[in-house]
């Protein structure tokens, strides 16, 4: 496909990154496995029962902390869920159909849609995070499914420190057939930033998508030098960047906390990307990343596939970390 040429209608996904593919809950529960099994299996004797008691609600609260839920939503989850009255008869099914919906209450206020080609041209994302969170292959697989849908766009290599980091986003520039920006090692990253976007301008890319140096959150010079990316932009467009994408590890578990409140300080993160979730057996750590950075939860990653980062759907992830189908109740 040309960087001109439109999607045929079939090719065309439904509204949202990525639509919902055929076969895409599978993935998501699949995904899930480990941290389901680890919920699943040790509250599976507690809703069992239709009528829990102090004992049993603080058990099931103390799963939830484990499942890195964290301490306020697990309290608030498990007191929703206590208030459910089940008939003497209801089944499995509808008691974790209960859960869920507890769970899913959580993330009211906590989730949030990246459509990038719904903006203004050009459309500036900028990923940041910290070394090893799947950033610059996160930002390969947005350029390949924004290229499916027919945008033109534009790979900016902001990680001027790692050779290896630029070569990786640029074997991934070429998979996606995106264009792609790289400076010399050791360039001015906020200098790049600056000429891509210039160059996005005027030659009518519709996505601009920014990779950063990966940093750690406590390092005070180095998210300086994140800062000073912004305030650039900022000089072409105050609206520059219309999206902070941070990208989260979620094998890391709480530390993916407070990285969320760091980046949301320094960076203005207006959404999460939760990375490596079928490697974690503590999936309960996306809620409580989203309370501490205040941003909205917008994207998954389910696997290693492209078609396995997908638009953050509350209810799907309830259902599949309590082990529902896509289909029962």
């Amino acid at each position: 496909m040309s960087r001109s040429e439109p999607p045929s209608s079939s090719e065309t996904p439904p509204e949202g990154f990525g639509g919902k593919r055929a076969g895409w809950f599978d993935r998501l529960t699949a995904g899930l496995k480990k941290s389901t099994q680890s919920l699943t299996s040790q509250v599976g004797a507690l809703l069992t029962k239709r009528k829990l008691d102090a004992d049993d609600l603080g058990a099931l609260e103390d799963l939830l902390i484990e499942a890195d839920l964290g301490a306020a939503a697990a309290a608030r989850v498990a007191e929703r869920f206590s208030a459910t009255r089940f008939a003497p008869d209801a089944s499995d099914l509808e008691v974790r159909g209960a859960l869920a919906q507890a769970l899913e209450r959580e993330f009211d206020g906590h989730c949030g849609a990246f459509r990038p080609m719904a903006g203004p041209r050009p459309y500036v994302v900028v990923f940041v995070g910290v070394n090893g969170s799947g950033k610059t292959t996160t930002l390969g697989k947005v350029a390949s499914e924004l290229r499916r849908e027919g945008a033109k766009v534009l790979i900016v290599a902001g990680d001027t420190f790692r050779a290896a980091a630029v070569e990786q986003l640029k074997v991934w520039a070429e998979r996606a057939d995106a264009a792609f920006l790289s400076g010399p090692a050791g360039a001015d990253a906020a200098g790049l930033a600056f000429d891509a976007v210039a160059k996005a301008r005027a030659e009518g890319f519709d996505v601009v998508l920014i990779d950063t140096a990966g940093r750690l959150q406590n390092k005070t010079g180095l998210m300086d030098e994140l800062a000073k990316i912004f305030r650039v932009l900022k000089k072409l467009d105050d609206s520059f960047p219309h999206e902070t994408l941070l990208v989260l590890d979620a094998t890391v578990g709480r530390n993916a906390v407070s990285q969320a409140e760091a980046f949301g300080r320094t960076a203005g993160v207006t959404g999460l990307v939760m990375t490596k979730l079928d490697g974690t057996a503590r999936g309960g750590v996306l809620l409580a990343a989203a309370e501490a950075g205040q941003a909205p939860v917008k994207l998954i990653g389910v696997g290693e596939g492209v078609e396995d980062l997908q638009s953050f759907d509350a209810r799907a992830f309830c259902r599949s970390l309590v082990g529902l189908g896509e289909t029962e109740l």
